[in-house]
């Protein structure tokens, strides 16, 4: 037989990238999934607060903080009896191919509840 000291590390150079490509595919889907949820909930806990009255800015912002949302991604206002709530938060990737492919995204979220 021939000397195939060699033939695994080759095998494993050629698997390493797509295997990076995965892990960080995954932490990536993880991040923007995290940065959906939270979105969604300061979205929810600010429209409450904006319907009974109270700061719905710092509301958002107080249950953002995960994500680091600041009160200038949160767009706040009433009409028909209704509070609207809007966020906008931006997300990159970390994998570097996935985000020069898809490039950089956002989480937009609006939710509208009555005033009491």
């Amino acid at each position: 037989m021939r000397n195939e000291k060699g033939q695994s590390l080759v095998e494993y150079a050629m698997v390493l990238p797509l295997l990076l490509l995965l892990i960080f595919g995954i932490i990536d889907f993880g991040r923007y999934f995290h940065a959906y949820l939270t979105v969604d909930h300061a979205g929810r806990e600010a429209a409450r607060a904006a319907s009974v009255g109270k700061n719905a800015v710092d509301a958002a912002v107080r249950n953002g903080t995960s994500i680091g949302l600041s009160s200038g991604q949160v767009q706040v206002s009433e009409a028909g009896g209704e509070a609207f709530v809007r966020i906008i938060y931006p997300i990159t990737f970390v994998t570097p191919v996935i985000g020069s492919l898809v490039g950089p995204l956002q989480v937009d979220d609006t939710t509208v509840m009555r005033i009491e």
